[in-house]
């Protein structure tokens, strides 16, 4: 019963994605976006994709190519459908971060937006970013992260649990910017900042790039 249920869920999670965002978007998260995404270059990579809110957002110069990929098949097929209406030559596949269906070095830029707070495995996805990554590659990324206020920071792990059934596998309380240095990356220019009309435990922001 408990798969069948976290299945269902999962598909409902999937239904409402872009009207439980639509607030945070409209209220700054969008630009967020797309000043993370003007720094894109070169073959880009983007992993959970999810429903593809950041297509429309990409830079229009400077992209050999975009490939984007989202294990989730109810995020995927609405992927699909927003990415044949807003950026027909992109490349879609089905795939977790943890295990990239990709040559090493194939790409200039990986670039991840609230996403390493889900994925089940953060350490192997941070190694599969820098294999797939050429010498120079950038990751960019937009994640919300543990608070630096210790207060919070124990609510997180407090609520880490119930947050992580509600949100669908997200974990509201790593530290990623520690495990994306942990994992050999050289850290660029850092955002701090927050997440906007979003839960205490989630608002949290951090901004940036990093370098293979």
């Amino acid at each position: 019963m408990g798969r069948i249920y976290d299945a269902t869920w999962g598909r409902m999670f999937s239904a409402f994605y872009d009207r439980a965002f639509a607030a945070s978007e409209e209220a700054g998260l969008r630009e967020m976006r797309r000043e993370l995404l003007c720094e894109a270059r070169g073959r880009v990579l983007e992993l959970g994709a999810g429903t593809g809110l950041n297509l429309e957002l990409y830079p229009r110069e400077g992209l050999d190519s975009l490939t984007l990929t989202e294990p989730d098949p109810h995020m995927f097929k609405q992927l699909r459908q927003r990415a044949e209406k807003d950026c027909p030559g992109a490349d879609l596949v089905q795939a977790g971060a943890e295990e990239l269906p990709f040559p090493d070095d194939s790409f200039d830029s990986v670039v991840v937006t609230l996403v390493l707070c889900t994925v089940p495995d953060q350490s192997s996805a941070l190694g599969e970013i820098s294999r797939v990554l050429a010498p120079g590659g950038q990751l960019l990324f937009l994640e919300h992260v543990r608070a630096n206020h210790l207060s919070l920071a124990k609510w997180q792990d407090r609520l880490e649990k119930p947050w992580r059934f509600l949100g669908d596998g997200c974990h509201c309380n790593r530290d990623t910017v520690s495990a994306i240095r942990a994992a050999g990356f050289q850290l660029g220019n850092i955002e701090r900042g927050e997440l906007p009309k979003a839960p205490a435990i989630v608002r949290p922001l951090a901004k940036g790039s990093a370098s293979r």
